[in-house]
Parts: structure tokens; sequence; C-alpha cells
């Protein structure tokens, strides 16, 4: 089960840092990615990380998120987390994580960013 945490409400301008991990699940072994799906429109990819080479690891952004939010991983604690900083109310949405080829089924419950003043 994918379990997304550390949403919630921000003023624009500031900052949150969303975590995924799995129960009964290792995502050591899969390329990660996060998602959101703000009202009324399509789930959107947001951002990756591969499994990496031991030493650096290949990461992807959207456009509208590059230089504003980083993904980082650590195989130790079985995490993926996604810092977001100078937040716009654009990104407001729910975001999700789940594995970049053939997504786990379920998803998770995801974890609401509300970006609003």
């Amino acid at each position: 089960q994918l379990v997304e945490s550390g949403g919630g409400l921000v003023q624009p301008g500031g900052s949150l840092t969303l975590s995924c991990t799995a129960s009964e699940k290792s995502l050591n072994y899969y390329a990660i990615a996060w998602f959101r799906q703000a009202p009324g429109k399509e789930r959107e990819g947001v951002s990756a990380i591969n499994t990496g080479d031991g030493h650096t690891f290949s990461t992807y952004y959207v456009d509208s998120v590059k230089g504003r939010f980083t993904i980082s991983r650590d195989f130790a604690k079985n995490t993926i987390w996604l810092q977001m900083s100078n937040l716009k109310p654009e990104d407001t949405a729910v975001y999700y994580c789940n594995r970049v080829a053939t997504p786990f089924d379920p998803w998770g419950q995801g974890t609401q960013v509300v970006v609003s003043s």
C-alpha cells in the first residue's frame, strides 16, 4: 500500500515536503514518480527519480515545477520525498506517488496540497 503524507494548507511562496512510502513493499527497485490531480483536471506527472547507479540519481521535473521542486529518495527508509518551495496557487492538487512503469494498483490515498492566501 502506497502512503503519501505531508500535504497541507500553505500560503503562496511557502514550502512543503511530501513523503511517499509503502507498507509491505519495497520501493527501492523501482523508478518512482510524483503525480498530482487538480479539481476537474487530469492526473499529471510532476517529478520522477530512478534507482540510481549507487552514486547519483536521474530525476525528471515537469516544466511548471522546475527550479521549485526537488525529488529525492532514501533506500534505507524506503521513502521518496518531494520538496516543494515557492508554491503557487496552481500547485493546488492531490499529490500521489507511484511506480513510473506499470503503476501499482491500487493507488494511495494521496495527500492534499492547498496553496492559498
